[in-house]
């Protein structure tokens, strides 16, 4: 087993400001990704008063090997209530930027796109100037669930890449690599305003010639941004970590990606895909795309 270096090391967070975002969700009774999936940089962005919301969880209908959330408990039916609840802790938490995401939920014929729908609208009732970025499931490959989603106009939409195509099969068996690039491709093409964003995680044993593989990937389906990150073994179940990737080998990914044409590369051994997402609001600045309706039409298959 791989012994976790220095540079892994996380700052003891101020437990003040984590506990008050805690309480704000545990009044309002929601779940965060940070907490569900153990997310090492919990204590940073509780301190900094954000947090990646997961509606419709915490049970999940799939048994990622790297993934920490739960799958062993029965999914529940929808909650009307969870989008004014989500809203009104982004109101409390006077939050410039929220991230949604969600649990896979197969069981639902459109994966659940109606409920970020909801949460989209319900924030932008509560908090117009706040902008959202949704970090969905792949769906199945249901696209007019996606472009039921994009038609709510989130600023961002993220999915997440996870691992190079080799390894799919042990480390996301019930997803597919070519459906999650044509998932994003599809989403330019719909609706080319909406920022585009991926995320990776490294040393599951992939090369980094495969790295820069994905990378040229997403950058053929358009993608802007990109985040890359070390996978950490959850508990001793999950998938065990193969290598611990430099901190230098992180730095030269990122030029690497910015040279492909990513408007933005996050890559560090603690990114996560939702890490630091606030700095999308200065992006949006520097590369301001005007929306336009309505939609366009999708690309064949």
């Amino acid at each position: 087993m791989a012994v976790k270096p220095d540079w892994l090391r996380v700052k003891a967070p101020q437990w003040e400001r984590v506990g008050n975002v805690k309480a704000v969700l545990q009044d309002l009774g929601l779940n965060t990704v940070c907490e569900e999936a153990s997310c090492p940089n919990i204590g940073e962005c509780f301190n900094a008063g954000t947090a990646t919301f997961l509606i419709m969880g915490p049970a999940c209908t799939r048994a990622c090997p790297y993934c920490d959330i739960d799958f062993e408990k029965k999914p529940k039916a929808l909650d009307p209530s969870e989008p004014l609840r989500l809203a009104e802790a982004v109101q409390r938490l006077g939050l410039n930027h929220v991230v949604i995401t969600s649990v896979n939920r197969d069981d639902l014929t459109d994966g659940g796109a109606s409920q970020f729908v909801a949460c989209i609208a319900a924030i932008r009732q509560t908090s117009p100037q706040t902008t959202i970025e949704v970090l969905i499931p792949d769906l199945c490959g249901n696209w007019a669930a996606l472009e039921t989603i994009l038609a709510a106009q989130p600023d961002v939409l993220n999915h997440n890449t996870e691992t190079i195509a080799r390894l799919y099969r042990r480390v996301r068996p019930q997803g597919n690599y070519a459906r999650t690039l044509e998932l994003l491709q599809r989403s330019r093409a719909i609706a080319p305003w909406i920022y585009t964003k991926s995320g990776l995680m490294v040393g599951l044993g992939e090369t980094a010639a495969e790295v820069q593989q994905v990378m040229a990937d997403l950058r053929r389906v358009d993608c802007d941004i990109l985040t890359i990150g070390q996978y950490l073994q959850p508990s001793p179940k999950h998938l065990p970590v193969q290598t611990f990737v430099t901190p230098e080998q992180f730095a030269q990914w990122q030029q690497q990606g910015e040279a492909m044409g990513f408007l933005q590369v996050v890559a560090s051994p603690l990114t996560r895909s939702s890490y630091q997402a606030e700095q999308v609001r200065q992006l949006m600045q520097q590369f301001p795309r005007s929306r336009s309706l309505p939609l366009s039409s999708p690309p064949s298959s």
